[in-house]
């Protein structure tokens, strides 16, 4: 009876685990649809330019902004931010099966891991189709507060894809930051993004 028992119990375990490996991930469809719309433009890389910066400073200024769909699979995008040679930021968009996640991968040129490195957030609500928004999650707030930054703690992000224009936009308390891409006019895709290769 024992034996029996420790079967059929193994054999439980062994059946849910094979399910649950090759179970999707739950979505919603704004959350697929966004994922979507930005994975149509996969291997393609396009020029932006600084819309909007309530307080700017000269790291970014007069230098090329490049955006690249770089790497799609079925439940991440992999999107690098080129400013001019630095090629430290990639953009992470995950499916997390209770909704989709953005981090920032900051990385030294030998590729090692920056102090500062995967941070963002994880949307709250269905959003839509076009846009998501992504508030501070809690690993960002510490990372903030060790950092000196904690206000940087009321971060959301907010990704914005239409046919013609994609957006990525940083607002908080008193600040806001945003840069258009031109979806209509490809460019030559850059390099691979430090830390990553081609």
């Amino acid at each position: 009876m024992t034996r029996l028992f420790i079967t059929c119990a193994l054999f439980f375990l062994t059946s849910t685990t094979a399910t649950s490996a090759q179970a999707p991930l739950v979505s919603i469809p704004t959350h697929d649809a966004f994922f979507e719309h930005i994975s149509l433009f996969c291997g393609k890389a396009f020029a932006g330019k600084i819309s909007v910066d309530n307080a700017p400073g000269d790291g970014w200024k007069n230098k090329k902004l490049i955006m690249h769909v770089r790497k799609c699979a079925p439940n991440q995008l992999q999107i690098p931010f080129h400013v001019g040679d630095d090629a430290s930021r990639t953009w992470i968009i995950t499916k997390t099966g209770s909704g989709l996640s953005l981090k920032h991968d900051h990385r030294h040129k030998d590729g090692t891991n920056a102090e500062s490195t995967m941070y963002g957030g994880h949307t709250l609500d269905a959003g839509w189709a076009q846009v998501q928004s992504f508030p501070a999650d809690q690993y960002s707030k510490e990372l903030f507060v060790k950092q000196g930054i904690p206000q940087s703690m009321g971060n959301t992000w907010q990704m914005f894809i239409y046919p013609k224009i994609f957006s990525y936009r940083m607002t908080r308390e008193g600040r806001e930051f945003r840069v258009d891409f031109d979806l209509t006019q490809p460019i030559t895709p850059p390099f691979a993004p430090w830390g990553y290769k081609d």
